[in-house]
């Protein structure tokens, strides 16, 4: 029966489930170098919940091997989801002795750094360890090529694993004919990126600690900072400036970075997603300047961390949330939107919207039509099936009700209507930017509603709903 699962799939879900583990274990043992560097005692913290991420996927490893079988769709997008939560779990146990926070605080801390949500519950970020401050950079820039997408370009082996697992954390480009081919070149893609961004941001001034931290949370499109004030702890024009740079650049799909980087500018100006995001930019930024009173530099920098669900800021929070309504609601609209698939960014995605708008205009012009004629159906070239459109339009349509569900759930505890929207589809646009209300001290529910809309706005839904599917499946033979 559709949904049900046999022993066998627990065999599959748990073998590459514990690879997952693995690589999370190891992950989070690389700020230890941090807590060395600058001695901040942080050792054990890191090792225990660390070491137990890497028994427990060996020891799954171990015992399931050679039984698994053949990996299908399912099973990798139940291993994507659970592979989440799990980092998020292990993330967690680091936080809670070194900070000295709740469970619930130290979970949605560590799922907002994995999936580039870039909001925080610390009121106080500067008084944080560095090794903590690395972790939760690392943790945003490993995340926004994706968990299940690190391990399986270094560790899995090529073949149909790796298809499904790459295909599970909802990506479909290809760069590469191989799945494996194509991570690595994203892998080197990144990279260069990196130590792009880490140059360019020593020269600007910066040291190399934050250099490193500011390029992890920006290219990644997570903007979790380690200053209380963003990027505009830093007070600097030119950082501003590549920190808008590496914000488009982690909003531009890969396959548009790997053409660039093989000289075919023209293919990158012919794409439709990078045309969309800058012509939103413009828009938009021209938007806040005239409507809003916005200054040129603050209304690019905002719409462009919006837009690419970044999360980063040159302006206090306490400014933001005097911004007029007309402001507000054209951010939301850009957190809603999102930039390229195939990026690091989050939300609905430019080609999700062109296609369903592209779909209302082909209805409309075949209506008008003479009868039997043919309508061309094709976004950059590529012909675009009934299919695709229905999957588009349908993936808009759940991705708004999420949001509807949470925004009641804060409405109902007493948040201001606008500023609880602002802040839900920040969470599930995995953006970052707050209208104050992540805190501490906010109530339990509103909370765990933003962790499951970081959560299935990472993995874009389809994912969480095949495992909450399988696991009501489980909890009915009881």
């Amino acid at each position: 029966m559709i949904g049900q699962l046999r022993k066998k799939d627990f065999f599959i879900i748990l073998e590459q489930l514990g690879l997952i583990m693995i690589g999370i274990g190891v992950v989070t043992l690389i700020p230890i170098i941090v807590a060395l560097i600058y001695n901040d005692g942080q050792y054990i913290s890191f090792l225990i919940p660390s070491g137990f991420s890497i028994l427990v996927g060996h020891t799954l490893r171990r015992f399931f091997r050679g039984r698994d079988g053949r990996i299908g769709l399912k099973h990798g997008m139940m291993i994507a989801a659970m592979g989440w939560l799990w980092a998020a779990l292990i993330g967690s146990l680091i936080l809670m002795p070194t900070t000295h926070i709740t469970f619930l605080n130290a979970y949605f801390e560590s799922m907002s750094a994995w999936t580039g949500s870039g909001l925080t519950i610390f009121t106080n970020v500067e008084i944080l360890p560095n090794s903590v401050l690395f972790l939760r950079s690392i943790e945003q820039w490993i995340g926004g090529l994706g968990v299940v997408i690190v391990v399986i370009g270094i560790l899995i082996r090529p073949g149909t694993a790796a298809a499904r697992l790459y295909k599970s954390e909802a990506r479909e480009e290809k760069i590469k004919p191989s799945i494996l081919g194509t991570m690595r070149t994203i892998w080197w893609i990144y990279l260069f990126y990196t130590i792009l961004g880490i140059v360019l941001y020593i020269i600007a001034g910066m040291s190399l600690f934050d250099a490193v931290n500011n390029t992890f949370t920006n290219l990644a499109t997570g903007g979790m900072s380690i200053k209380n004030n963003n990027i505009g702890a830093y007070n600097s024009v030119f950082i501003d400036i590549i920190t808008i740079f590496l914000m488009i650049v982690g909003g531009t799909s890969f396959l548009v970075h790997y053409r660039a980087l093989k000289g075919k500018i023209k293919d990158v100006a012919k794409d439709i997603q990078f045309q969309a995001m800058i012509i939103l930019i413009i828009i938009f930024s021209i938007l806040l300047v005239v409507n809003a009173k916005f200054i040129p530099i603050e209304a690019v920098f905002n719409v462009v961390s919006a837009i690419t669900c970044t999360g980063s800021s040159i302006a206090p929070q306490s400014v933001m949330t005097a911004w007029p309504q007309y402001a507000k609601i054209s951010i939301i609209a850009l957190m809603i939107t999102g930039a390229a698939a195939g990026s690091t960014t989050g939300a609905v995605k430019l080609i999700r919207i062109v296609t369903v708008l592209k779909g209302i205009y082909w209805e409309l012009v075949k209506i008008v039509a003479p009868a039997g004629s043919v309508i061309p159906r094709k976004i950059s070239n590529k012909l675009v099936s009934d299919v695709e459109i229905r999957e588009a339009s349908s993936y808009v349509f759940i991705y708004l009700l999420f949001i509807l569900i949470s925004w009641l759930v804060f409405v109902q505890y007493g948040y201001d209507a606008l500023n609880s929207l602002y802040e839900i589809c920040s969470a599930q646009g995995n953006v970052g930017l707050s209208m104050g209300i992540t805190a501490p001290t906010m109530p339990q529910i509103p909370q765990a509603f933003m962790i499951f809309n970081m959560w299935i706005g990472r993995l874009e839904i389809i994912p969480v709903l095949v495992l909450l599917r399988a696991s009501l499946s489980i909890f009915k033979r009881f």
